[in-house]
């Protein structure tokens, strides 16, 4: 039988657990024996019950756990050979020569050195008699799938690692409240965030709050100006009517020496130069515990179910992967050279070689990193008159979304800084019927970038008729040259519309650029949405605290959620969550299903099953609705459990923005800006959308988008995250040998 550890290691990374259930769950439905390695290292060192079989029910309810439930310890006798020969004793013993390693740099480094070793170790094992000949034929190699966790985001090989989209949800909640109290005080505060050599969070922080100022390790500041310059900044911001204050330190940052920068020098400065009160907050490890976000839950399972398949088809090979999330999609690579790269971006930096670090960082990181530096201004750059001055026009079109105003605002700002001008308008495309909005400068987006909902304002409204007469004399009075759509649907409807019209309306004959905003997640041309990864925290938060409350009880919970013919929130806020049973409309549901799903929770609570999630997509059935769907439930299983049922409603609509949907939304600005300057020049300008697929911001021309859509579902053709569905049937079905003791 294939026998599988899994052990994490290094600092502690939120979504940890939902790798380890996914790792064991996935080993035992492959029908092989999982075992958790406890305290990492220390753990495999020690052996005894430090090395344990884990079961099905051994991996319930954890999902929302922080940290991470087998442990984690630095280990000092593993840095040494006769710690690591009795580590390969312990592995050997429990027939365990495969191994799923969840953690940093050096957690990955150690076991590349164990597996480096194991054909002599197991010699020497063999030759004392601590094993049987037998035993090292039976493992002549270590097989290793390793698993990127840690909040620090510095390893290569994968686009974010584990528990780095936790830590960003940590700083910018800390900061939102920060800011608060600064705008109260008009005062400044320098936030120190983890790290270590990578400036990920804090550049990513500093988009998704609007910072002031970020100090990066990548990218250090010039020796004789950076003082003077930031405190230029946020002086000027004052001048203008800006009350608060942030900036950024990343607990790595550096001058252009290698001399360190910490918070409290930066807070001197501030007070020496700016003569007024600044405070630091050192966030330090609440970064790092908490329950997880959606995002690194979804990660964790993905990448742990990924981890078990790649080591059950090494079939006995010396293999060392690195299991990541490249371009939405889990991949494999190799595990040595993407250390060995880690490491080549450390050695950069230690060596002052910062133009090499950024680039080893990747396109993105860099492109990031200049985006910010704009949005970190005070006031934009002035640009000459003669210089080429567009009229771009702004709107909000379609159901409100999470991050529609993080996008108005780097839209406006990077426009602007562009020697551009900005118009929105009021309520979507009605606004531009009725020719109502106002020109947007610097300050009038001042504190969007955190907002939920629309201050444009947004609205459904399919054109039709006068409205295209209406909406074509606008575009003339206010001598339009391009026109930014930040929506869902109906929004690209509108924009379709536009653009078709163009033999008939020469007004229409301007670059229109869509950015993708919904929380529904339904949108061709774009894998992700601004909005659904909020709409899905949501969702996650929600079931977690319903869940606590039905296992008082012995109840079942039927989840509603919004989505309409898109199954997005629904499948993964399941896998998320660990429900039982996902109803989605690509699938539909028949009496067949219900009954089956019935039958099997009315087994389960007959042997001991405390409680029941099931999640369903408000449009999966017109006749088995949730209302039908609970009364069955309730019917079928009265003399074993109650029901209750939960609809969450337009509060997935609402809330603050999550960080990823607030990068995601200044990222699609930014591609939206550049696209609009590109197509200005030609003579028939195109118009399109903006998305990120196959991990590339692509354009879809407009004329091809009614290619991709399902027009009667309003969903895309092709949804990537349909593949997904069958390891969500794998890790919520009914544990094999239940323990009545054990939440599911």
């Amino acid at each position: 039988m294939n026998r599988i550890g899994v052990m994490t290691s290094g600092g502690d990374a939120p979504g940890m657990n939902a790798a380890v259930r996914a790792v064991v769950r996935t080993t035992l439905d492959r029908g092989a024996q999982s075992y958790a390695i406890y305290n990492g290292y220390q753990g495999m060192v020690d052996g005894g019950d430090k090395i344990k079989a884990f079961g099905w029910s051994d991996v319930g309810g954890i999902l929302h756990r922080g940290g991470t439930i087998i442990g984690t310890a630095r280990c000092e006798a593993f840095r040494h050979r006769e710690g690591r020969l009795q580590a390969a004793t312990n592995l050997l013993k429990n027939g365990i020569s495969k191994l799923v390693v969840i953690g940093g740099n050096g957690s990955l480094t150690g076991a590349l050195l164990l597996q480096d070793e194991w054909s002599g170790l197991i010699d020497e094992l063999v030759k004392n008699g601590t094993i049987l000949a037998e035993t090292a034929e039976n493992h002549p190699n270590l097989a290793i799938a390793g698993i990127a966790g840690s909040i620090d985001n510095d390893l290569t090989g994968t686009d974010i690692s584990l528990g780095a989209d936790t830590a960003l949800h940590r700083i910018t909640d800390a900061i939102d409240a920060i800011t608060d109290t600064a705008a109260s005080h008009q005062r400044t505060f320098v936030v120190e965030v983890m790290g270590r050599n990578c400036g990920y969070l804090a550049l990513m922080s500093g988009i998704a709050t609007a910072a002031d100022w970020v100090l990066i390790p990548e990218s250090p500041p010039n020796l004789d100006e950076w003082e003077n310059k930031m405190c230029e900044v946020l002086r000027h911001g004052r001048e203008i009517g800006k009350r608060d204050s942030i900036v950024i330190v990343a607990e790595g940052a550096q001058d252009r020496h290698g001399k360190p920068i910490s918070a409290e020098y930066v807070r001197q400065v501030l007070e020496d130069k700016l003569q007024e009160d600044a405070r630091v907050t050192i966030l330090g490890h609440v970064q790092r515990g908490g329950s997880p976000s959606a995002f690194d839950r979804n990660l964790g399972i993905m990448m742990g179910t990924d981890a078990v398949e790649a080591l059950i088809e090494a079939n006995g090979s010396g293999l060392s992967t690195l299991i990541g999330l490249v371009a939405n999609q889990v991949v494999r690579s190799d595990l040595r050279k993407n250390i060995e790269k880690s490491e080549q971006i450390h050695e950069a930096i230690t060596a002052n070689e910062y133009t090499k670090a950024m680039k080893l960082r990747g396109p993105g990181f860099k492109e990031s990193f200049a985006t910010l530096r704009t949005l970190v201004r005070a006031t934009p750059h002035e640009h000459p008159r003669d210089s080429k001055n567009l009229k771009i026009g702004i709107l909000n079109a379609g159901a409100p979304a999470p991050g529609m105003n993080t996008a108005v605002r780097a839209a406006v700002r990077l426009g602007v800084d562009r020697g551009h001008t900005i118009f929105g308008f009021y309520n979507g495309f009605r606004g531009m019927v009725e020719n109502q909005g106002e020109w947007l400068d610097w300050m009038s987006v001042n504190g969007w970038a955190t907002t939920g909902g629309s201050n444009l304002g947004t609205c459904r409204h399919k054109i039709e008729g006068r409205d295209l007469y209406a909406i074509a004399r606008t575009i003339e009075e206010r001598e339009l040259d391009a026109l930014i759509v930040v929506g869902g649907w109906s929004g690209y409807e509108a924009a379709v519309t536009l653009h078709n019209q163009r033999q008939n309306f020469s007004a229409f004959e301007i670059p229109i650029i869509c950015v993708p905003a919904t929380i529904d997640n339904n949108m061709p041309g774009a894998e992700l949405t601004v909005g659904a990864d909020t709409a899905l925290n949501v969702i996650v938060e929600a079931v977690d605290r319903i869940k606590q409350s039905a296992v008082a009880s012995r109840r079942v919970f039927v989840v509603e959620v919004m989505g309409s013919d898109c199954g997005y929130l629904a499948l993964m806020g399941a896998l998320a969550t660990g429900s039982e049973r996902v109803y989605l409309p690509e699938e539909g549901m028949d009496l067949r299903d219900l009954r089956k799903d019935v039958d099997m929770l009315v087994s389960g609570f007959r042997q001991g099953k405390r409680l029941g999630v099931v999640l369903s997509n408000e449009n999966t059935n017109p006749t088995y609705t949730t209302s039908f769907v609970s009364r069955l439930y309730e019917e079928e299983g009265r003399d074993t459990f109650e029901v209750r049922r939960a609809i969450l409603g337009h509060i997935q609509q609402g809330g603050h923005p999550t960080p990823f949907d607030r990068i995601y939304a200044t990222r699609f600005a930014a591609k939206a800006i550049g696209f609009l300057e590109q197509q200005i020049d030609e003579t028939e300008p195109e118009s399109a959308c903006v998305g990120m697929i196959n991990g590339k911001y692509r354009f879809t021309q407009l004329e091809g988008v009614t290619r991709l859509m399902e027009k009667t579902h309003k969903r895309p053709k092709v949804q990537w995250w349909l593949d997904l569905r069958p390891i969500a049937r794998t890790l919520a079905q009914p544990n094999p040998q239940f323990n009545a003791n054990s939440p599911q």
